[in-house]
């Protein structure tokens, strides 16, 4: 199908009331599906919905109170040295399914071993301790995805 043609039609859908075209022409076929503001808006008011809700009883206030001593018991932040990922990806923690992991709770570490494996983009990328130590915990389950600068061990 030729590129002004298809031009045309993705002007054409723009322009009306449609909100999907297929077109076959020969072997070719084309589908064009407009996306409306309408059910933009609506995805971003559904978000919210999906965050639990709690509700109160009857007394009320006696809820919001309640829920500030959750807030503080969240936990803190880990005593030693912190390892964060430097990249967002799929933490493991071993080499392949099955294998051994790389460290576990109470390994002692140097400088340059290799703690885990992060998968950016079908890229696996070693991840190396940068200090020695003793390994006092590992904040992320295997295969949990992980962001930037998030916590993944600790070394004592």
């Amino acid at each position: 199908m030729d590129l002004r043609k298809l031009k045309t039609l993705i002007d054409l859908v723009a322009e009306s009331d449609i909100a999907e075209l297929e077109v076959t022409e020969g072997e070719s076929k084309v589908r064009i599906v407009k996306s409306s503001a309408v059910a933009q808006n609506q995805m971003v008011m559904m978000q919210p919905q999906a965050i639990p809700q709690y509700h109160a009883p009857a007394a009320g206030a006696a809820a919001p109170a309640a829920a500030a001593p959750v807030a503080a018991a969240a936990p803190a932040e880990p005593t030693g040295h912190v390892v964060k990922s430097p990249m967002v990806g799929t933490f493991y923690r071993s080499s392949a399914p099955g294998a051994a992991a790389f460290v576990e709770v109470g390994a002692v570490v140097k400088e340059g071993d290799t703690l885990c494996i992060i998968e950016a983009m079908k890229l696996l990328n070693e991840i190396d301790a940068d200090k020695s130590g003793t390994i006092t915990q590992i904040l992320v389950e295997n295969g949990q995805p992980v962001e930037f600068g998030q916590p993944l061990f600790v070394i004592g």
